[in-house]
């Protein structure tokens, strides 16, 4: 990594994420939570429209939007708290953390850099070996970790 200071922030936000990896399993209701927490507790459209200061047909937009992926934050933070529940969002990693996804994306970046160096020395004549290039990559991929320049995300 770049310094130490950066090393440490992808550690915290590493273990800040570590808790909503047990929530990808989760399904989410087809019409949506608002929907299926408001019917759980047998609140009316009008009831919870009464709550939030809305008409029922509004919270019924509220609900479809929610259930279409085009509800704001702040309408789900808003209905959460109407129905005395509390809003929690957050992310996770498709590669299990955000030093992995580093790892990954620079021993990408680093197979490209290498093979196309291999490329050049294949039309000179000059051919590494497997285990030459392996190494290379290897190499190549510390080297990137460790100065996480801006082409890493290019």
């Amino acid at each position: 990594m770049k310094n130490n200071k950066q090393q440490l922030l992808i550690q915290h936000t590493d273990k800040k994420l570590a808790v909503f990896t047990p929530l990808t399993s989760t399904i989410i209701p087809p019409k949506g939570w608002i929907n299926t927490v408001r019917t759980s507790l047998n609140i009316s459209l009008r009831q919870l429209g009464n709550r939030l200061k809305i008409s029922s047909q509004s919270v019924k937009e509220i609900e479809e939007r929610e259930a279409n992926g085009t509800i704001t934050l702040n309408s789900l933070k808003d209905a959460a708290n109407e129905l005395d529940l509390k809003l929690v969002y957050g992310f996770v990693s498709k590669h299990g953390s955000i030093e992995k996804m580093i790892e990954e994306r620079a021993k990408k970046l680093a197979t490209e850099i290498v093979m196309r160096t291999n490329a050049t020395m294949t039309l000179e004549d000059q051919q590494n070996s497997m285990e030459r290039i392996e190494k290379a990559i290897a190499q190549k991929t510390v080297e990137i970790k460790f100065e996480m320049p801006k082409y890493l995300w290019d």
